[in-house]
């Protein structure tokens, strides 16, 4: 039995595409998966490619290209964000829907996996033209999304106004409003409480679950973590307040360390003052490599894909690896740090708080009534605990890492549902 994925695909490290469908290819021969449904399983239902002519400030137009792909349906309409980004590539975007299959399976919400993205910069655009970008988006999409097809969320620089402008944009086309096309909307427009801290709030109940499994104490737990926008910046407030010691913490202009611990409160003044955690008073400087080779007990990468190598996985020194980002780490790099007793805590597993948090939503929107934000937050943390104690188990009785794990957890109910569903005709 092999004792984790299987690393030997170097070509894996130059795309995402790649690696997701080595990581299933492997799965696939430990579970056994029939080759039907493997290859079934390997491709997306559906690729749509769009192009976005958009009305510019200076009276010109700008055509941009978008992507909407969805993996998989069988077991639930398909679920995913959308990313506005100026290296979005379709590779991308295919390998994170098919994550995001995994990732919906894992904490057992009826979700299949979805992904959009547009290639563009949106820090380089008035909010005029990303309203008049996202609505042509939204209409060009339009004929694969809808509450009970493909519903869409915020993802890189994405926000609950771009998910209103969707919500107005495909209303409109249907005559009345349709809260549930999208998650992640503002509260006033039929959004979830709890919902903006619930990436966060879902790495925090599984690394306590970890720490735990491991027997290490989390008062005063040393964590450091790479990337300060929603998912890192809230983690870092959760995990303060649990008891947590934030000792390092980066965004994309470089990072702060502080051996006694940061107050992150006074370090979340000062991103949002100044724009960067950068040149904050009481802390040494740190590069975003030096911060994942941090002394820390828990080590956060929550900026974006393959940040954690085969170069530098002998020097990262925390116990566990939480993966609030998606594919931080490459496949090389999680077999060694496997073999040095390192406890990675899988994308699909740590930060699939947040898309549980939308199921929460889109329920809530179909039910036409809100929950309280204590009652989202009790539901959220039996979905994670329950997830990582399935996840645990697995890998213990295979004798696998944790990311393996959660693949025979999460593509074992996929394909019981296709094979349940059949091929038809």
């Amino acid at each position: 039995m092999t004792t984790s994925i299987d690393r030997s695909a170097v070509q894996a490290a130059d795309n995402v595409w790649t690696m997701a469908q080595q990581q299933l290819d492997d799965v696939a021969a430990v579970v056994g998966l029939s080759d039907g449904i493997h290859g079934f399983l390997r491709e997306p239902k559906r690729v749509l490619e769009v192009s976005i002519p958009t009305h510019m400030d200076d009276g010109s137009h700008r055509n941009f290209k978008g992507f909407r792909v969805q993996h998989n349906v069988s077991r639930g309409p398909s679920k995913g964000g959308v990313r506005y980004h100026p290296d979005v590539t379709l590779d991308e975007v295919k390998a994170l829907a098919m994550w995001m299959t995994w990732k919906c399976a894992v904490v057992n919400i009826p979700f299949g996996g979805a992904k959009g993205g547009v290639i563009c910069d949106p820090k380089s655009m008035s909010m005029q033209e990303l309203e008049n970008m996202t609505r042509r988006f939204t209409t060009e999409i339009s004929i694969v999304i809808g509450p009970e097809k493909d519903i869409p969320a915020p993802d890189v620089y994405t926000t609950p106004q771009i998910m209103a402008w969707i919500m107005d944009t495909f209303s409109m086309q249907h005559g009345y409003s349709i809260p549930g096309v999208v998650t992640g909307k503002p509260i006033s427009l039929g959004g979830s409480l709890g919902r903006d801290k619930a990436t966060a709030r879902g790495c925090l109940f599984v690394v306590d679950e970890a720490m735990q499994a491991l027997g290490e104490p989390i008062d005063g737990a040393r964590v450091a973590i790479q990337g300060f926008g929603n998912a890192g910046m809230y983690a870092a407030e959760l995990m303060s307040e649990r008891g947590y010691t934030i000792v390092a913490v980066s965004d994309s202009r470089g990072g702060i360390a502080n051996d006694k611990g940061l107050d992150v409160r006074r370090v979340v003044a000062h991103k949002e003052e100044t724009g960067s955690v950068v040149g904050f008073g009481g802390a040494d400087a740190v590069t975003n490599k030096e911060l994942l080779e941090y002394d820390c007990d828990v080590l956060v990468p929550a900026a974006l894909e393959k940040v954690i190598t085969r170069e530098n996985a002998s020097r990262i020194q925390a116990k566990i690896v939480a993966e609030a980002a998606n594919g931080p780490t490459l496949p090389e790099a999680d077999a060694i740090l496997h073999e040095r007793g390192i406890m990675v805590l899988p994308d699909i597993l740590a930060n699939a708080g947040g898309v549980t948090v939308s199921y929460f939503e889109w329920v809530q929107n179909l039910q036409e009534t809100s929950w309280e934000e204590n009652e989202v937050q009790d539901r959220l943390h039996r979905k994670m605990t329950r997830a990582f104690n399935e996840t645990y188990a697995q890998a213990k009785r295979l004798k696998v890492d944790m990311r393996m794990g959660a693949y025979v957890v999460g593509v074992n109910r996929v394909a019981e549902a296709t094979k349940l569903r059949g091929f038809y005709p």
